[in-house]
């Protein structure tokens, strides 16, 4: 039974980051390339993320925890997701674009939350199981289905067309159908609790270690999404420069970004050692040295002589992200009490793709 329910929760984290990393990494590439729109408005599609994570993250936990199902609350989202996706290529206007990303982003970012719920509820209910040690051997595969989807993207060609949004619209409806065959996540809530309406995870702020973990999860939060917006481009951009146009870092840049999401999935599986020898505290620190390890190399590297620099650099992104996100995801879970489980995954994506994504 219960690799039978590992089996699934693999399956649904592939296709949870399989249907944003088909165009996540490359929509720049969309923007510039394709569509010639204006540079400067750019970052707002990426502020769309920021946006949606403000409210919709810590609402839809806030429904999971109180009245629907969470893996039916999944599956729905991910479904309009699709819907929004199929439309995106058909708008010709950069400020139209924006608010049907917004959109988007609204149904998909509440689902990073909800994946990490469900997962944990699984295996909490189910016999023999260690949260802290089986969630990321099954979180991994997340990781793998954003290189898988990364590649798909390159390899077809796609990088610059609306083909991206297509291959995440018909990954999302795969896994939105999915979604309702999951292991059954109730509401966890009493008559007290559903008054509330959840916003006693709001109370993580009075606690002091809480406190501070969501400060510095809100700046690495604004780290990660200048790495996801112009990351790809900034690698393709090398063809403006006679002696590196023709470099394989030009032609194959998704591919090479790709080496970030390779790295992560080695970093994953060794999160559960250097918790336990380290602590969260020391993991988390870590994380802020790779982080500055990761833009300090992208910015000196060249598609010659500093290839060596781009290729670290994305090998040390593995431990920037995993060790900042997984961890803190866990940190989340194993600090707060089943009753507001959902609705505090919600504010720990609120204030990192949230308030870091528009910082």
């Amino acid at each position: 039974m219960m690799m039978s329910v590992k089996n699934r929760l693999v399956f649904m984290n592939f296709m949870q980051f399989f249907v944003w990393g088909a165009w996540l990494i490359t929509i720049a590439n969309y923007w510039f390339g394709t569509r010639q729109w204006d540079g400067t408005q750019f970052g707002l599609v990426f502020g769309t993320m920021g946006i949606a994570s403000l409210y919709m993250p810590t609402l839809t936990g806030i429904i999971a925890d109180r009245f629907v199902n969470a893996e039916r609350l999944y599956g729905v989202l991910h479904l309009l997701y699709a819907g929004v996706l199929f439309y995106l290529p058909l708008v010709n206007e950069p400020s139209t674009f924006i608010y049907v990303m917004l959109l988007a982003m609204s149904f998909y970012m509440p689902t990073i939350a909800l994946s990490n719920s469900i997962s944990y509820t699984a295996l909490k209910n189910s016999p023999n199981s260690d949260v802290v040690k089986d969630f990321p051997p099954i979180r991994v595969w997340g990781t793998i289905g954003f290189i898988a989807a990364m590649w798909l993207t390159n390899l077809t060609d796609s990088k610059a067309t609306e083909y991206q949004f297509y291959i995440a619209g018909i990954g999302a409806i795969v896994l939105g159908l999915y979604s309702f065959s999951l292991p059954k996540c109730p509401p966890q809530r009493n008559a007290e609790e559903k008054s509330s309406l959840g916003l006693e995870s709001f109370k993580l702020f009075g606690n002091y270690k809480m406190a501070l973990f969501f400060i510095f999860s809100m700046f690495l939060g604004g780290a990660l999404q200048l790495t996801n917006a112009y990351g790809d481009v900034f690698l393709d951009e090398f063809k403006n420069v006679a002696e590196y146009k023709d470099s394989f870092v030009v032609k194959y840049s998704t591919i090479i970004m790709s080496i970030s999401q390779i790295s992560e999935t080695l970093f994953i599986l060794a999160i559960p050692f250097f918790l336990k020898r380290f602590g969260i505290k020391q993991v988390m620190l870590i994380s802020m040295l790779a982080w500055v390890l990761r833009f300090g190399l992208f910015a000196y590297g060249n598609p010659t002589d500093g290839l060596w620099m781009i290729i670290l650099s994305c090998i040390v992104y593995g431990m920037a992200f995993d060790f900042f996100n997984i961890s803190g995801s866990l940190f989340v879970e194993t600090s707060t009490s089943a009753k507001i489980r959902s609705s505090a995954q919600g504010l720990f994506m609120m204030i990192t793709n949230g308030f870091g994504a528009i910082l």
